[in-house]
């Protein structure tokens, strides 16, 4: 089932640092936040959405460190997105959820209540996400239930404890049956963004295991387990192998986006599934695995 409807509105809350320190307002609220043109800016600071430590604001206010900026945005009405999850695993300290595809995870790129989150908290109000798959990406997503399994689960999370495997559709023909990518992960620019994170020498640590189960006209399917969680390293890894998702419209060979390139990390085309989650109970220290099934363009041959 899909869902589309105006949400409450919200009100986003930003503390000011040195970088605002002297700026206009309306200068810097179209430099800082470019998914907005400035004279869309312009109307909403006119139309008094905007404060500056609980005051009306006004386009040529000069910004100091330490204020509190405030837009009140007015409901709007999200994007379409699927409406329901499936319960993998459930008890009184977390509970593991099946994202659908096209459901974001928290909220952002104007998804407020359209979420898993917010699906998930209506069911049981005392959860609390432990990670975030893409929008794009479906499966197994871990909740914790009490603030003691969060902390714990969170501490295995650091401490890389935590196994993950997906399922991809790359594209290519890769060499080996297993091999392993090490590239790091940063920001880069992206015209739209600022920056976006790619495959760059002066990111940070990650690391990919790549396995080939069965290959396909131009393309093959693979388990991807993971240690390390930096956004979306899978997509970023495989593109830097040489063998992008198929579909995907951002990452290219190489692990960066193509130059000039316009789309962004939420944008549709690319197969990536959360397989598998493996993780110690954070009650009993019991290790558990949850499982989800991948959708039918990307099981094997063998599993029909």
């Amino acid at each position: 089932m899909i869902h589309m409807a105006a949400n409450d509105g919200f009100a986003y809350r930003e503390l000011l640092g040195p970088q605002a320190d002297g700026e206009r307002l309306l200068a810097y609220v179209s430099r800082r936040y470019r998914h907005s043109s400035a004279v869309e800016w312009k109307e909403r600071i006119e139309s008094g959405q905007m404060l500056v430590d609980d005051l009306p604001a006004h386009c040529d206010d000069i910004l100091r460190r330490g204020q509190t900026l405030v837009w009140c945005r007015p409901p709007w009405e999200e994007p379409e997105a699927p409406e329901t999850f499936a319960i993998l695993l459930e008890d009184d300290d977390l509970l593991a959820v099946a994202k659908p595809a096209g459901l974001p995870t928290l909220p952002g790129a104007g998804f407020l209540q359209t979420t898993l989150l917010h699906r998930v908290q209506a069911y049981a109000p005392d959860a609390a996400a432990l990670h975030r798959l893409g929008r794009w990406t479906s499966g197994v997503v871990l909740f914790a239930r009490t603030p003691e399994a969060r902390a714990e689960l969170t501490r295995q999370w650091v401490s890389l404890d935590v196994r993950k495997r997906y399922r991809a559709l790359a594209g290519g023909a890769p060499a080996q049956r297993v091999f392993d990518v090490n590239d790091p992960i940063g920001p880069v620019p992206h015209p739209l963004l600022g920056t976006v994170h790619a495959a760059s020498p002066a990111g940070k640590p990650a690391s990919s295991r790549i396995v080939v189960l069965e290959r396909r006209e131009g393309a093959f399917l693979c388990d991807v387990s993971i240690a390390t969680g930096r956004p979306h390293q899978i997509r970023i890894h495989l593109a830097a192998a040489g063998h992008p998702l198929v579909g995907d419209p951002l990452y290219v060979a190489g692990g960066r986006p193509a130059p000039g390139c316009r789309a962004l990390p939420g944008d549709p085309g690319y197969r990536l599934h959360a397989a598998e989650l493996t993780f110690r109970h954070p009650r009993t220290s019991r290790e558990i695995t949850v499982e989800c099934a991948p959708p039918r363009l990307l099981r094997d041959s063998h599993f029909e």
